[in-house]
């Protein structure tokens, strides 16, 4: 299945430099939406090192250790581990730890998920120091499962201190930085340690103030300067709420238009409730939804509206030339033999945000990953990202 009922990825025969969406929206109507095939291991080495990580599109994985206790906590296929995820294009990441015998290991909640935080350390120091992936960053969220903040605090300091690269392969600061100051580089995003106590000037990185549990209308906050609106509605009543999760969630990923200052959206596109919207449930839906029996997940229907997005409706009056830089292009069949090209019009919505998924790689290959990051490329003016 592909992303969205509607759409469907075409395939390309050999090692082709594109990809393909086609939509078949009426008879005699058709949309082709073609992009080029980004290497998603290493697609912030295209961007500037001037942009904040605020304006741009970060995929990113709830529960990113989840892989065990199907269907209530698992969250991520086993078959994608961190490694996998990075290199897929994963640049948000959600550790979640628990002390067990003084060690930090990965939880979902009261459920062991098995990987001890030093692993977790060593896979993130392979990836950002790599040669063909030191371009990068990972911010790093890490939340505390269990209720000992100091010496959760103190071991998750330990444990950094004790790997490869140390403290310095961190961003520790509590600000939103921008991508050339943190290439190669994991960005600290605590969710423990309240003020900061053993680490060295209390620096442990983007700390928000407030995060209140499973706030339906999200709430948002402040990081030096800019403002961090966030949507983590988890709690929903079952799988019937999954159109309005999704509505929620992709809303936040367009920027206010009236705001005076830097704005980050963080939005989780998970959510669970038992016994009717279990993760797998809501991220992959079940059933045959093309055919009206079942539902459509949430990763589906994010795929559907970045593609309408990226395919921006074109009406089949308006023809325009494209660049040399490849952008998406998209066909419009009015007739059936009547094929016009598009490029994408400088109108098109910006879409800008940390998004953090259940099985990122639903519903086909990656999933959803590689448009968002096509966002990145797309909408921007001259001399920004992307450009």
């Amino acid at each position: 299945m592909a992303p969205g009922a509607k759409w469907k990825r075409m395939k390309v025969e050999g090692d082709s430099p594109w990809i393909m969406y086609h939509n078949h929206i009426s008879r005699r109507r058709h949309t082709l939406v073609v992009f080029p095939h980004r290497d998603t291991s290493c697609f912030l080495a295209s961007l500037p090192d001037s942009v904040p990580l605020s304006s741009l599109m970060l995929p990113g994985t709830h529960e990113t250790m989840a892989f065990y206790g199907w269907p209530i906590s698992q969250c991520q296929s086993i078959e994608s581990p961190l490694a996998v995820q990075l290199h897929s294009g994963i640049r948000v990441i959600d550790i979640r730890l628990s002390i067990i015998d003084d060690r930090l290991i990965s939880y979902h909640g009261i459920i062991p998920e098995r990987t001890p935080f030093p692993d977790i350390l060593q896979t993130l120091h392979t990836f950002l120091t790599s040669p063909s992936t030191a371009s990068e960053t990972v911010v790093v969220s890490i939340k505390q499962e269990d209720s000992n903040t100091y010496l959760f605090s103190n071991l998750v300091r330990e444990d950094i201190i004790a790997s490869p690269g140390g403290l310095q392969l961190w961003f520790l600061e509590n600000r939103i930085p921008k991508l050339g100051e943190v290439r190669g580089k994991a960005v600290m995003f605590s969710r423990f340690g309240g003020s900061g106590y053993g680490w060295d000037n209390g620096a442990i990185g983007i700390h928000p103030p407030l995060w209140p549990d499973s706030e339906k209308h999200g709430f948002h906050w402040y990081c030096h300067g800019t403002l961090v609106r966030t949507q983590d509605w988890y709690a929903i009543p079952s799988f019937l709420s999954i159109p309005e999760k999704t509505s929620l969630s992709t809303e936040l990923l367009t920027p206010p238009s009236d705001s005076l200052i830097p704005t980050l959206s963080i939005s989780f596109m998970s959510a669970s409730s038992i016994p009717f919207a279990c993760p797998p449930v809501v991220a992959r839906g079940f059933g045959w939804p093309k055919w009206g029996l079942g539902v459509e997940g949430v990763n589906a229907r994010v795929g559907k509206w970045l593609l309408d997005l990226l395919s921006n409706d074109a009406d089949s009056d308006r023809l325009s030339s494209h660049s040399a830089d490849p952008d998406p292009l998209e066909y419009t069949c009015s007739e059936v033999h009547d094929l016009r090209l598009f490029s994408l019009p400088d109108t098109a919505p910006r879409i800008s945000g940390w998004a953090l998924m259940d099985f990122f790689e639903d519903p086909v290959e990656q999933g959803i990953v590689p448009l968002f990051v096509e966002c990145n490329f797309r909408w921007r003016g001259a001399g920004e990202e992307g450009r």
